[in-house]
């Protein structure tokens, strides 16, 4: 008796233990499903809330950024709105004076006119638009030439770079060098360059031209102070200025201007001036023709 009254009060016990555990996974399952679902609609409350005032906020800075615009191109349009005026009386003078060219009398008073509204034209041009494209603080002058110099350093073209240094091609000793902030060679490479254009924050193109039969565009890539000459594609004619656009290279040959990808496939002749060897040049970064 007491061997199967010892049995039965194990097996209650270990009934009601597990009853209790069931009802503790019960309970924890249900409390944690309520906080779950209390704690989601607390979070798209708050998501919601975010949102407006994300929204607001937006709102509100495109509104100022708007006024704030308007009021910093009124001058702006002011000059330009002045500007069409001129122009269009300038053009109705100039119709009433073909019309009048043979009224003797007549063409010598729009004649007097026209020279008003031309000179009220240029006072206003004068007043409102300068001739300085900017204005020189300071200059200095710095020596590049290197110990390996065998002759005199001619430089054909300069290139800040993002970094803050320098890109110089010295085409009298054949080289392309790199200067420090401080202006003070750190690398450079053999390379005969005629003119240099950035193509990435790590890369340029350079003009390769002998005058005679060498004629290519160089690639040099930098990193850490130290030029590596990369690939390179050549040309059927002279190449002196270069320069980059929308992904494309532009390169003039003296008297002509062409568009070449960058992998070194002519697009087609932008222009040429045959009247001359030499009727186009590059000029900070744009080609003149």
């Amino acid at each position: 008796m007491q061997g199967s009254y010892a049995e039965l009060e194990r097996n209650m016990v270990e009934t009601m233990q597990l009853n209790i555990q069931s009802f503790l996974v019960q309970c924890e399952d249900n409390s944690v499903n309520e906080t779950h679902a209390h704690v989601e609609n607390s979070v798209d409350e708050m998501r919601q809330k975010i949102y407006s005032l994300l929204a607001e906020f937006e709102n509100s800075a495109i509104k100022e950024n708007k006024e704030e615009l308007t009021l910093k191109q009124a001058p702006l349009l002011s000059v330009i709105n002045t500007c069409i005026r001129h122009h269009i009386e300038l053009l109705r003078v100039y119709e009433a004076l073909r019309k009048v060219k043979d009224r003797t009398e007549l063409s010598l008073i729009t004649g007097y006119k026209c020279q008003d509204k031309i000179q009220q034209s240029e006072i206003y041009m004068n007043e409102n638009f300068s001739d300085e494209v900017f204005t020189i603080q300071g200059k200095s002058t710095h020596n590049v030439r290197m110990s390996s110099d065998s002759k005199t350093c001619w430089i054909t073209a300069m290139l800040v770079l993002p970094d803050g240094q320098f890109l110089v091609a010295d085409w009298g000793n054949h080289k392309v060098k790199l200067l420090n902030q401080q202006y003070q060679v750190v690398s450079h490479c053999g390379v005969s360059a005629q003119s240099i254009c950035q193509i990435t924050p790590s890369e340029v193109a350079v003009t390769v031209d002998d005058w005679i039969n060498t004629h290519e565009v160089q690639f040099i890539t930098f990193n850490q102070s130290q030029l590596v000459t990369g690939r390179h594609f050549k040309l059927q004619h002279s190449c002196y200025g270069i320069a980059r656009h929308h992904g494309d290279l532009f390169i003039c040959s003296g008297n002509a201007l062409f568009k070449y990808s960058l992998s070194g496939e002519l697009v087609c002749k932008l222009y040429e001036d045959a009247s001359g060897l030499v009727t186009g040049n590059t000029h900070g970064g744009f080609i003149l023709i």
